[in-house]
């Protein structure tokens, strides 16, 4: 479910979007490999490269090999991404890297509704015949550099591994829930609401997903823009896509008409009992309370179905006061959206905090660009404004507080809590308990992809 937007989105321009996908690799992580006899380079879309480049990103997911037309679609709807590859030329396929990585400009909510430029990094692989020479580090490094060149004060990732991008100053910073909901116990006791939910053709809902989601995300701290592929990729109309016919798509428009959420699903049948299909929930979007109901309500009554089943929800699902027996929801949470600050200034400035406050923050960085010392001063309204103090004196009254970065960027979409990090030896403060009302929020992140 998303609310109403609280400030105006900072749109990333199109020509630093384009700058950054253009750009060159990083000179020490490319000097650090051509050490161990290794060529890492910029991979062109247009370019022979591209195949062979996403032949391997599929390998080191576990995928199957791709055929020609899932390497042509995929080629139109990857023309946003940085692509970048390690290469060496000893391997009898030198035409392939050993390692991939891809990244693009997007755009992260953050708490109070505005839109922060920060780099998006997905396609991270190594082939196994290649590990422990330093390549993963090179290309991450790399990456961050570039784009603190750039000027991006983000980065975000969704992981497969959540073991490895800590050493990167990373930290989760938006949990997930996947539920799994016993229909016949949970009975519905939520709103019913004005307006109609009807069935829709898959191709009309990507037609209405994109402007749905940018009217939407900048409610939602953790949320980003989604790239036209990905919605390719849920809504099946990509000319590639497989089982696509298994996708059924709804609308919510309310009682003027006007398209307020969309939904996607498929069933499973039960054969050995008709009356216990399964239904995923592969997306839901919901730009009004209302949608968010009627939605879930429909999916929750369908016939013949004992259960539903959805992922990348929120740790605070509404859904959970809508329905009569809490116990009918399994709820697994974990790690999802991971950030890291690259620029201290202008991630803080960015968002709102929960209370006004003067805080001296000392960061440390291993990697250095988030390093130092920093005045947070926040407003009554819950505007900051961040100065490097170096080693002057924080002003009278003035919170002091040591963290990493890695910690910084966990409590920075207002889903963890300080004083859950401090009682974890994780960061230190003289008040406590006003640094977690500084750094909380009202409701809970989220993200609703992967990336």
């Amino acid at each position: 479910m998303t609310t109403t937007t609280e400030s105006a989105a900072t749109v990333a321009p199109a020509s630093d979007r384009d700058a950054f996908r253009d750009g060159a690799v990083d000179e020490r992580s490319r000097a650090r490999l051509a050490e161990n006899g290794l060529d890492y380079r910029r991979v062109q879309i247009d370019g022979d490269g591209y195949a062979p480049w996403l032949q391997v990103v599929a390998r080191g997911f576990q995928d199957g090999e791709r055929s020609d037309e899932q390497i042509a679609a995929t080629r139109e709807r990857s023309r946003y991404r940085r692509l970048t590859g390690v290469f060496d030329p000893a391997a009898p396929m030198a035409e392939a890297p050993v390692a991939t990585i891809a990244s693009w400009l997007g755009e992260l909510t953050v708490p109070g509704g505005a839109a922060l430029p920060s780099a998006a990094i997905s396609a991270v692989t190594v082939a196994p015949t290649h590990r422990r020479r330093g390549i993963a580090r090179a290309m991450l490094e790399g990456e961050l550099r570039a784009a603190h060149a750039a000027g991006i004060p983000m980065a975000m990732l969704t992981v497969s591994e959540s073991t490895l991008y800590g050493r990167y100053g990373f930290a989760p910073a938006a949990a997930s829930a996947s539920w799994r909901i016993d229909t016949k116990r949970a009975r519905w006791i939520g709103p019913r609401p004005e307006g109609r939910v009807d069935f829709i053709p898959r191709e009309r809902l990507r037609e209405l997903i994109p402007a749905l989601h940018d009217r939407s995300r900048l409610g939602s701290a953790g949320e980003i823009d989604v790239p036209g592929g990905h919605w390719d990729n849920f809504a099946g109309t990509r000319p590639d896509a497989e089982k696509a016919g298994e996708k059924r798509a709804l609308q919510y428009a309310d009682a003027a008409g006007e398209v307020r959420g969309l939904a996607l699903y498929s069933v499973r049948e039960n054969h050995d009992d008709f009356t216990k299909a399964t239904v995923t929930v592969a997306y839901l979007l919901a730009e009004t309370d209302d949608a968010y109901a009627a939605l879930w309500r429909f999916l929750l009554e369908l016939d013949l179905v004992a259960e539903v089943r959805a992922s990348e929800l929120t740790v605070d699902e509404p859904l959970r006061w809508m329905i009569a027996d809490q116990r009918a929801a399994t709820v697994t949470v974990q790690d999802h959206q991971y950030v890291r600050i690259l620029d201290v200034p202008a991630a803080l400035e960015a968002r709102r905090y929960g209370a006004g406050a003067t805080i001296a923050l000392q960061v440390s960085d291993p990697l250095g660009f988030a390093e130092g010392r920093f005045l947070l001063e926040i407003d009554g309204d819950g505007a900051a404004r961040v100065t490097p103090i170096g080693a002057e004196a924080a002003p009278a009254g003035a919170v002091e507080a040591d963290l990493g970065v890695e910690e910084l960027s966990a409590v920075y979409l207002g889903g963890v809590p300080f004083a859950t990090l401090a009682a974890a030896g994780r960061a230190r403060a003289t008040d406590i308990a006003l640094a977690g009302r500084v750094f909380g929020w009202h409701t809970a992140p989220r993200l609703s992809i992967w990336y």
